[in-house]
């Protein structure tokens, strides 16, 4: 399929990177956060007190967006996004969220109502899926390409309410649509800001062909460049999913590393090596490819990989001083990466030092190049 970005209906909004500066995001806990890279994950509970001021911080840090994310293992994001936006200001929170699971005619209408319910401040990650044996929880059976051709379809029918059409009649491999004609469009007649996730060919085409930013897990300045090649000559926006580790010394951000190691749970690193062992996500095997082929854990002198094994692809962790971390992560401008999903542990106190110790440092190189 070859389908025309230009019929797509434009942004209505204006971000750092419109101005040159690197965007920088924080992805949500499941409730209030780990601890430790090496602990298991908690299931079976919801602090959505401590997620609501968790997020509220966010909002007076100055945090561009907060992805929230979507597993079995975790609670639902669209009911969380729908409360926590009438928690906050200014914070756009990027909804992560698999084509298949709802209908795009209903998917475009929730959207839409959050849209109003926010301000606008609702981005989307949509996933294909990362566990064949996950998908067929939720009654879906359809294999990898499969479910990015799925995703392609999905979104051009949202990209179609979005411009205003209606009745609305899709004829697809996927779907079949009558007249579909929803009442309420998207807030000022726009759109969310749409990632596309994915390390695969078929994903980097779905994200050149409806998306704005393509996503990958993390890699080196220079592996990011080579992966993102084809996507960044399409146009397209680039961004990568990342952990930090940042202190006032290098010394101390490795003491901080190494205690992070102490007393490991084997039966959550056993538990994170069925689900990969059952994934057919390429994004999922690149990153451990990458874990294991790392020197001593090190996939270079600033990347630790040693926590992929116990929190899987998203785990690559930036270790540094403040300003070591700063340097680093602007080395990833001149391979074309624009945006970066953070998380860390516990993810609170690492979001507070990265915006009030490195995104500074960060802030002020940028205006020097001006």
């Amino acid at each position: 399929m070859n389908y025309d970005r230009t019929t797509f209906a434009p942004l209505s909004h204006t971000h750092e990177a419109d101005r040159g500066e690197l965007r920088f995001h924080w992805c949500a806990p499941l409730d209030s956060g780990q601890q430790k890279a090496t602990e298991k994950y908690r299931v079976g509970e919801l602090d959505f007190d401590g997620m609501v001021s968790f997020v509220q911080e966010a909002d007076a840090l100055g945090v561009d967006s907060l992805l929230m994310g979507i597993a079995d293992y975790m609670p639902d994001p669209l009911p969380m996004i729908g409360a926590l936006v009438r928690e906050t200001e200014n914070v756009t929170f990027i909804l992560a969220y698999r084509p298949g699971l709802l209908s795009p005619t209903l998917f475009t209408q929730v959207v839409n109502t959050i849209s109003w319910m926010s301000n606008g401040r609702i981005s989307l990650n949509l996933v294909a899926g990362i566990s064949p044996a996950e998908q067929a929880g939720y009654g879906d059976f359809v294999a990898h390409d499969g479910r990015y051709a799925r995703t392609q379809e999905f979104l051009e029918i949202c990209h179609r309410f979005w411009r205003g059409e209606k009745p609305l009649t899709y004829e697809g491999d996927h779907y079949v649509i009558k007249e579909a004609a929803l009442g309420l469009g998207y807030k000022d007649g726009g759109r969310p800001e749409i990632y596309l996730s994915g390390a695969s060919g078929v994903a980097q085409e779905t994200a050149a062909m409806f998306g704005d930013c393509w996503l990958r897990y993390g890699d080196t300045p220079e592996g990011m460049g080579a992966a993102a090649r084809p996507v960044l000559d399409k146009g397209i926006r680039v961004g990568t999913r990342m952990h930090v580790l940042a202190r006032e010394t290098r010394e101390q951000a490795l003491t901080d590393l190494a205690a992070m190691q102490e007393n490991p749970d084997e039966a959550h690193k056993a538990w994170v090596a069925e689900v990969v062992a059952a994934s057919d996500s390429e994004a999922v095997k690149t990153s451990f490819r990458l874990a294991e082929q790392a020197d001593g854990d090190w996939l270079s002198p600033m990347i630790y990989s040693g926590f992929v094994p116990y929190r899987g692809g998203p785990a690559l962790c930036v270790v540094g001083s403040y300003q070591e971390v700063a340097d680093y992560l602007y080395q990833y401008k001149a391979h074309g990466v624009s945006e970066f999903i953070f998380s860390g542990w516990p993810t609170r106190d690492e979001m507070r030092i990265f915006y009030t110790h490195v995104l500074p440092l960060i802030r002020e190189h940028e205006r020097r190049l001006a």
